[in-house]
């Protein structure tokens, strides 16, 4: 009963302690756990590459997302260790099961207790939380209660106008959420296919039956039956097995498969992955066939350690954390300007209704209510762009890669046919041509070389003469294939002159030279025996190909007599394959693309640095990097990197551009050494679940659509096609959007600082309000659609070739340089409408507030064109034509038609040739400046004089001071205390006098 407790964990969570101690199964468990060998073992699988990310729990690092415990994971572990070296019919009983199956009626049951088979369900978003994360913003949120509060002073034009903009971000926002959460859930949709079962049928009389059954419905204790190209539809605990090779690249990221078999009891001293009765959910049949138990379904494999330790939410980018800064920061300065406005306002007018209603619109004003809208926009528009590249986005200045299928081709090409001595020999390709011809089993790349080779060099080998007799398969514990063959006539050409029969031997080279006793010595012209001299001579030919970034296998023939194959004789495979005569080596290459070379140039240029991340050896990811242009100065491995210390990794990291023999969690201690240590934004281009963790941990997750489905899950951009090229496009397009998005949040910020700085100078100076709330939303509004068009604007080709970084540092410096500018132009306009169009020292309200209103929309419009370049603007640099469109069209609407815009004939039409007479008299009249400051000095002590008596000594003060004033406005032609300041001697004598002046009032 003591099993049925245990496989009760895994449907109802029993705890172990209710096992039996003599079962082996609580053993493993319980006792297991706490010995000196069990830690040892465990220390042994855990070094495997697969279990690196288990490093993360003991070195204390978060993991975002529902992550299993490490107990959780060490039953799942153990579980597979116990059916592992347990019996087949104690298998049986484990898992509640029988030779013939489950009847149809318990395995429904179990699919209801267990649910799906699903190693992570995924859960999206709805589309009502897609709406409320568009909707909850803070800027939204001040604009929705702007807008209660403009209802609540009875003004539904502003309130109308502010709910418009809240619905317009809003609306934008979720569609391009909603689009991506069903592309997404398009993307991780599991991939349905059928898996062959044995269930029973029958109450009486139970009969086998072999069905078809979509494989979330397969349960434990389901018995599968697999051939070659099925997908193993959970743990699989093997009852038979024929030549089973396994892949199981998708776990271990290597493309060598695994040979399987079932007759064998493993121990825990084995890694849990090269377990030869166990296979993993998510691998698939190579070649053989073979039927095995299910164990584990869904949540309960190995498979699913891996998915649920992964972190399914990023960390935020500093760009994403500078957004957030500099939103809170506009809004803080939003609340406390309104604030300060409003009891400016109250003070002067002694109205707190119009007060609180003014307040309201410049709160609307000085909200960046489009900074949501333009960073979707400019994000939407960029994956767009670079969909169109073939490449699909999801969220650098170091790119991480793989060797294999990025900078090289991902096939194998044929090279040369060498003798032991190293020289080329046709003999050898002859018979290594054979061999790859009359192989049954499944063709590898290396075949398929071979005979591509043979085929387009015009060699004639003539197959047609031999006859294939038998055949050894591959075995991955032989790692080599071995065809038996004879002649039709016992003669072909003169190498079989006396040959009637022969075995052909092709595979792994050390193991080929195993089994050969003699050589084929060319110099001599005879076979000799195989000496430790041929043997270092192999071994150094070998050495200097491998160096040149070659993969060499072995060729070796023997005589066979017909007595020798017989059928009892070729069941002992060792004895066949054995006195062998080794004839020499084919060498294969996986050569570069062409285009690999072109697009690191390009990456470089724009300041990308590339690091080769790789499993292969050293020599021959030199070689590679080489051929494509990456320097190889600083190289290293993932053994020399165990043995240094942290600081020396992080220096050896930072060095090094190739990274060879690195296991998985090797290259995300790479990455996170880059992040930490070097503070780069990293990417990292994987496409298996061996690559999840530093997919994770990388700043942009890089993987092609033919990746496993966890590493596209967790990429950021996921490639229609393994090509540097596609990333480079993708790079440009990146900053582009960046760049984008930073000039609407310097317009954003210099624009609101000028407008505030203005309107709280006219408020103190006039005696009316500069705008009608009114107006300030008409503004505001039409500036805020003229802003749409920021997404589709270009960059200059500077900047796109920097690595660009959120930075603070800059803004501080750029907002109190360009702020006052605009607030100059604005206090410019009001001086001079004063100046020109004041009748008797009396201003129209009306005629102020129109254009005002004009001069303030045309500054932050044109404005935009000032700050996104720092070349001439409309001379040097023009910006694309959306903005130039948006620019004249809100420009056209607010000078031509402002009349149609009013609200009740709050607006009066200006004169287009006197306005743009007085904007002349300003550009090119630099003596006006001393009748501006004369009439600027006569406005404040008419306003302060007139409306607060009590400051009438303060104002006589400044009348009593002008001269001192007029000397710097009379020394130079320019802007005085601006582009032109006099010497300190000056300046200090001015304020001398202008405080003994403040003092004698």
């Amino acid at each position: 009963m003591g099993s049925f407790k245990f496989f009760s964990f895994f449907s109802f969570g029993t705890r172990f302690e209710f096992l039996p101690s003599s079962n082996p199964v609580h053993e493993s468990l319980v006792n297991g756990s706490n010995s000196n060998t069990n830690r040892r073992h465990r220390a042994g699988f855990f070094s495997n590459p697969v279990f690196g990310f288990l490093q993360r729990f003991k070195s204390r690092v978060k993991i975002d997302g529902a992550s299993k415990t490490e107990e959780e994971e060490e039953k799942v572990y153990s579980w597979l260790y116990a059916l592992a070296k347990t019996e087949r019919y104690l298998a049986f009983e484990y898992v509640r099961s029988t030779e013939r199956g489950l009847s149809f009626t318990e395995a429904e049951r179990r699919l209801k207790e267990n649910g799906s088979n699903i190693p992570l369900e995924y859960t999206f978003p709805s589309s009502w939380h897609l709406l409320w994360n568009a909707f909850f913003h803070p800027f939204n949120i001040i604009l929705i209660v702007l807008s209660a509060l403009s209802y609540i002073t009875s003004d539904n034009p502003n309130g109308c106008i502010m709910l418009v903009l809240v619905f317009i971000s809003v609306s934008l926002r979720f569609y391009q959420e909603y689009s991506s959460s069903k592309a997404a859930m398009q993307l991780s949709e599991y991939v349905r296919c059928p898996v062959k079962v044995q269930r029973c049928a029958g109450r009486v009389v139970q009969t086998e039956l072999i069905v078809q059954v979509d494989q979330r419905d397969v349960v434990p204790g389901d018995i599968v039956i697999f051939e070659p190209g099925d997908l193993f539809p959970g743990d699989v605990r093997l009852l038979t097995s024929k030549h089973l090779v396994v892949s199981q690249s998708s776990l271990t990221g290597e493309s060598w498969p695994t040979e399987k078999t079932a007759g064998v009891r493993e121990d825990r001293s084995t890694p849990l992955l090269e377990l030869k009765n166990i296979c993993f959910m998510g691998t698939n049949v190579v070649s053989g066939t073979g039927t095995g138990l299910v164990v584990s379904t869904g949540c309960k494999t190995y498979i699913s350690t891996i998915f649920s330790t992964t972190g399914k939410h990023k960390p935020e980018d500093s760009f994403e954390k500078g957004i957030q800064q500099i939103s809170y920061v506009l809004v803080g300065i939003m609340l406390l300007v309104v604030t300060i406005m409003i009891l400016v306002e109250y003070f002067t007018f002694h109205d707190f209704s119009e007060s609180t209603l003014f307040g309201i619109s410049v709160a609307c004003a000085l909200t960046p209510q489009m900074l949501p809208l333009i960073i979707n926009t400019s994000l939407a528009k960029g994956a767009l762009a670079m969909a169109r590249e073939r490449c699909v986005v999801k969220s650098l200045d170091i790119l991480c890669i793989d060797k294999t299928g990025t900078l090289t081709m991902n096939r194998a090409i044929m090279v040369n046919h060498l003798d032991s001595w190293g020289t080329q020999r046709e003999k050898v390709l002859h018979f290594a041509f054979l061999n790859s011809y009359f192989k049954s089993e499944q063709k590898y790349p290396l075949d398929d070389a071979i005979l591509a080779y043979v085929y387009t060099n015009g060699y004639r080998f003539r197959p047609s003469k031999w006859r294939k007799i038998d055949e050894i398969p591959f075995s991955f514990i032989r790692r080599r294939v071995s065809v038996i063959l004879e002649t039709e006539s016992n003669r072909e050409g003169r190498y079989s002159e006396r040959i009637s029969r022969f075995m052909i031997t092709k595979g792994a080279l050390e193991e080929v030279v195993k089994i050969c006793s003699y050589v084929d010595d060319v110099d001599r012209g005879e076979i000799t025996a195989f000496s430790a001299e041929h043997h270092h001579r192999i071994l150094n030919v070998t050495e200097e190909l491998s160096n040149e970034g070659l993969r060499v296998i072995g060729v070796a023939i023997k005589n066979l007599q017909q007595s020798e194959t017989s059928e009892q004789n070729m069941e002992n495979e060792d004895a066949v394959e054995s006195e062998m005569v080794f004839l020499g080596v084919i060498t294969f290459f996986d050569p570069p693309k062409d285009s690999a070379k072109q697009a690191l140039w390009q990456l470089a240029e724009k300041g990308v640095k590339a690091k080769v991340l790789t499993g292969d050896s050293l020599s021959l990811a030199i070689k590679i990097c080489q051929e494509v242009g990456i320097r190889t100065t600083h190289v290293t491995t993932g053994p020399d990197l165990e043995q240094l210390n942290q600081d020396a990794f992080h220096e050896r990291v930072k060095k090094a551009t190739v990274l060879a023999r690195l296991t998985p969690s090797q290259k995300l201690r790479v990455v996170q050494s880059l992040q930490t240590d070097g503070n780069h934004v990293v990417g990292f281009l994987g496409d298996g679940i061996n690559d999840s963790l530093a997919l994770d941990a990388a700043n942009v997750g890089i993987s092609v659509d033919a990746a496993a489905s966890v590493a596209k899950d967790l990429a950021d951009i996921i490639l229609l096609e393994k090509d540097l090229n596609v990333l480079v496009a993708g790079v440009e397009q990146g900053r582009l959007t960046f760049g984008n998005t930073m000039k609407y949040i310097k317009l954003s910020v210099i624009a609101n600082l000028g407008s505030v700085l203005s309107l709280f100078i006219a408020t103190l100076l006039l005696r009316f309000e500069p705008l009608t709330p009114k107006q300030l939303l008409v503004q505001n509004f039409l500036y805020s659609v003229g802003q749409i068009a920021i997404p589709w604007d270009k960059m200059e080709e500077d900047y796109v070739r920097i690595p660009q970084k959120w930075s603070t540092k800059g803004l501080p410096m750029f907002i109190l340089w360009n702020g006052p500018v605009c607030t100059l132009c604005d206090v410019a306009t009001l001086l001079f409408v004063w100046f020109y169009y004041s009748s008797g020292s009396q201003l129209s309200s009306t005629f102020f507030r129109s254009a005002y209103f004009i001069e303030g929309l045309l500054m932050q419009t044109l404005i935009y064109h000032l700050i996104r370049t720092e070349k001439i603007p409309f001379i040097m640099e023009i910006a694309s034509w959306p903005v130039i469109a948006s620019t004249l069209v809100i420009s056209a609407i607010g000078i031509v038609e402002q009349g149609r815009l009013t609200f009740g004939n709050t607006m009066k039409y200006i004169k287009l040739s006197n306005f743009l007479y007085s904007v002349g008299q300003i550009a090119f009249h630099g003596t006006k400046w001393k009748k501006i400051m004369s009439e600027f000095h006569k406005m404040v002590y008419q306003r302060f004089a007139d409306v607060h008596p009590w400051n009438g000594p303060v104002c006589h003060s400044v009348m009593a001071s002008d001269a001192d004033p007029d000397y710097h406005l009379i020394r130079t032609e320019k802007i005085p205390f601006i582009m032109e300041i006099a010497s300190w001697p000056v300046i200090a004598s001015t304020l001398v006098i202008s405080a003994m002046a403040l003092k004698a009032m």
